[in-house]
């Protein structure tokens, strides 16, 4: 059984720093990663690193946020620096499997981050 367990969130002054963890069990995976989202928009991509290390990151994070991995914990981390308040969001971690023909991806339940101005 595929869980995938967040911690790491919640309430920072505008300039202050949080560090986000992702603990995924169950299976070997190949992508994983974190998302975000904030009242009524989409969810949208923060980071995600590959099992190689290959890291993406949304422009608006560029340079604030680190994302870094330990494959033989199945553990993904985010730091995030220079939190501004529009950083307000649950933030979601993200765990895929890759088969031979398709990915499938889980999903934490959330970590909620709360940037005060």
């Amino acid at each position: 059984q595929v869980q995938v367990v967040e911690s790491g969130g919640g309430l920072v002054q505008a300039g202050g720093s949080l560090r986000l963890s992702c603990v995924a069990s169950g299976s070997i995976f190949s992508g994983m990663g974190w998302y975000r989202q904030a009242p009524e928009k989409e969810r949208e991509l923060v980071a995600t690193i590959t099992s190689g290390g290959s890291t993406n990151y949304a422009d608006s994070v560029k340079g604030r946020f680190t994302i870094s991995r330990d494959n033989a914990k199945n553990t993904v981390y985010l730091e995030m620096n220079s939190l501004k308040p529009e950083d307000t969001a649950v933030y979601y971690c993200n765990a895929d499997i890759t088969f031979n023909t398709y990915t499938r991806r889980y999903w934490g339940q959330g970590t909620q981050v709360t940037v005060s101005s």
